[in-house]
C-alpha cells in the first residue's frame, strides 16, 4: 500500500510545496503585473489585452481538464506536475526576448499551459495532505506562502523599472526565481515522493458519471465568478491608459494584492474548516466590489479596488479548491480538479474578453456587468450550500 500521510508529514508537506509556489509566484506573478502596461507599450488594444489575457486563462483552464484526467488514469502526480512546473518557468524570462505583442502574448499563453499541466496534479498531491490538517488550513497556508512570492515579484519588478525603466530587464531579473522554483520541486519530488502515490482504481467504466450534483452546482457558481471577475491586466492597462496611478505603481498595487489575497485565503481557509461553504461568501461579495473601485474611482479607489481584487482571488485559489476536495473523493478528486478547472476557465475567457470589449466601448457598463455576474453567483452557491448540508 503507498505510504499515507500523517498530520506531522501533511504539515510538513503543505509548507514546502508552499515554498515552491513561493518561488513559483515570485517568477510569474511578477511577470503578470506588468504585461497589461507592456502589452500597451508593444501597441495593444483593449481588446487585445483582454482577449490574450482571457485566451491564456482559456487554454490554461480546459487543458487543466487534459491534464487532470491524464494524472488520475495513470498516476504519474509527480511526473506531470514537474513538467508542469519547467514548462511554466521557462516562459517567464523568455519574455525578455519579445519586441512585439503577439511574441509577447504566446508567452503569456505558455506560462499557462504550464501551470494547466501541473496543477490538477499538484492539488490532488494538496488534497491528501488535506485530509489530516483540514482542507482550508492546507489550501489557506499554502495560498498564504504563495502571496508571499506573489508579492515579492512585482516588487522586484516595480524596483528594477524604476531604476532601469526597461520591462525586458524586469523580465530577466525573474528568472532567479524561476530556476529556484524548478530546483526546489525537483528537491521537494526526492524527498515526499509518496504524495504523489496512490492505488489506482479498476477502471469500471463510470468515470465520467462519478461526480456528484452539488459539484456542478459549486462549479456552476465559480463559473459566474469567474466570468464577471476582470483579470489583472485589463486593469493595469486601465490603470496607465487613464493614468490612475503612475506606471511603477502598478507592480506595487499588484504586490498589495497579493498581500490581501493571502491574508484573505488564511482567514476564510480557517473558517471554511469550521462553518464550511459559507467562508465564501464574502469572497463573492468582495470581487463584487473590485470593479467599481478599480475603474470608477481615483488612486485612492485604485488602492482599494485593487485589495479586493486580491482578497477575492485568495478566496478563489484557496477556498473554492478546498471545496472541491469537501465535494468529490479522493480517486475522482484529480479529474475533479481539471474538470472544475475548464469550466472556470472557460468562463473567465469568455468573461475577459467581454470586459476587454466592454472596456472599448463603455467603462460603466464593463463595471456593471461585473456586478451583475458576481451577484448572480450567489445563486447556484446557495442552492449547493443547502444540498451539501441536507
Amino acid at each position: 500500500m503507498p505510504r499515507a500521510f500523517d498530520k506531522k508529514s501533511g504539515l510538513a508537506f503543505v509548507v514546502a510545496f508552499g515554498i515552491v509556489s513561493l518561488f513559483a509566484d515570485c517568477a510569474y506573478e511578477g511577470m503578470r503585473g506588468i504585461t497589461g502596461p507592456y502589452l500597451a507599450l508593444l501597441g495593444a488594444s483593449g481588446t487585445a489585452v483582454g482577449i490574450i489575457a482571457g485566451s491564456g486563462e482559456l487554454f490554461g483552464y480546459v487543458l487543466r481538464l487534459a491534464s487532470g484526467r491524464i494524472a488520475s488514469r495513470t498516476g504519474a502526480y509527480w511526473p506531470i506536475a514537474l513538467a508542469g512546473y519547467v514548462v511554466q518557468m521557462a516562459a517567464v524570462p523568455a519574455m525578455a526576448l519579445t519586441g512585439a505583442w503577439w511574441a509577447a502574448a504566446a508567452l503569456i499563453v505558455l506560462e499557462r499551459t504550464g501551470k494547466a499541466i501541473r496543477n490538477p496534479a499538484a492539488n490532488f498531491m494538496m488534497s491528501r495532505a488535506g485530509e489530516q490538517i483540514g482542507q482550508g488550513w492546507a489550501f489557506g497556508l499554502h495560498e498564504a506562502l504563495d502571496q508571499v512570492g506573489a508579492l515579492s515579484g512585482p516588487l522586484i519588478t516595480a524596483l528594477v523599472l524604476a531604476h532601469h525603466g526597461q520591462y525586458g530587464h524586469a523580465f530577466a531579473w525573474l528568472g532567479i526565481p524561476a530556476a529556484l522554483t524548478v530546483i526546489s520541486v525537483f528537491a521537494l519530488r526526492v524527498r515526499i515522493p509518496y504524495a504523489g502515490e496512490l492505488s489506482k482504481p479498476k477502471d469500471d467504466g463510470k468515470e465520467s458519471s462519478g461526480l456528484p450534483r452539488t459539484f456542478w452546482l459549486y462549479a456552476a457558481s465559480a463559473a459566474l465568478v469567474a466570468f464577471g471577475f476582470a483579470d489583472w491586466p485589463l486593469i493595469a492597462y486601465h490603470f496607465q491608459q487613464a493614468h490612475v496611478v503612475a506606471r511603477a505603481t502598478v507592480p506595487i498595487l499588484y504586490a498589495a494584492a497579493m498581500a490581501a489575497s493571502g491574508a484573505a485565503a488564511l482567514a476564510l481557509g480557517r473558517l471554511f474548516d469550521r462553518r464550511g461553504f459559507i467562508a465564501l461568501l464574502p469572497g463573492i461579495l468582495i470581487a463584487a466590489l473590485a470593479a467599481p473601485l478599480a475603474f470608477l474611482g481615483g488612486s485612492t479607489a485604485a488602492i482599494a479596488g485593487a485589495l479586493c481584487w486580491g482578497g477575492a482571488l485568495g478566496v478563489e485559489n484557496s477556498v473554492l479548491t478546498a471545496g472541491v476536495a469537501r465535494l468529490v473523493p479522493e480517486h475522482s478528486r484529480a479529474r475533479a480538479y481539471g474538470m472544475f478547472s475548464a469550466v472556470f476557465g472557460i468562463a473567465w475567457f469568455l468573461g475577459s474578453a467581454l470586459l476587454g470589449a466592454l472596456y472599448d466601448v463603455s467603462i460603466p457598463l464593463l463595471v456593471a456587468v461585473s456586478i451583475t455576474t458576481e451577484l448572480a453567483a450567489l445563486v447556484p452557491f446557495v442552492v449547493a450550500t443547502r444540498l451539501t448540508n441536507a
